[in-house]
């Protein structure tokens, strides 16, 4: 059991970072192994889930600061 987990770690780490872009992973991930550890011992599987959603999180933020730079496109004129 302890080896499956191991693996599952490793492949959603790989998955997770690619070239040091790893905003809200690790984050996610210490939250969610705690959450995890708490609910049952389950850290790995909440170490996954938690940087798999701390990185769709950052990246939804990233979506939101790149809409509010950008000019509005509702046929307003911005003064």
């Amino acid at each position: 059991m302890k080896t499956t987990a191991t693996l599952l770690a490793a492949v959603a780490l790989a998955l997770c970072v690619t070239s040091a872009d790893a905003k809200g992973c690790l984050k996610g991930a210490a939250v969610g192994g705690v959450a995890g550890h708490f609910a049952g011992h389950h850290g790995v599987l909440g170490a996954i889930a938690g940087c798999l959603y701390g990185r769709h999180h950052a990246k939804e933020m990233e979506r939101q600061r790149d809409q509010q730079g950008q000019a509005p496109t509702t046929g307003q004129v911005r003064m």
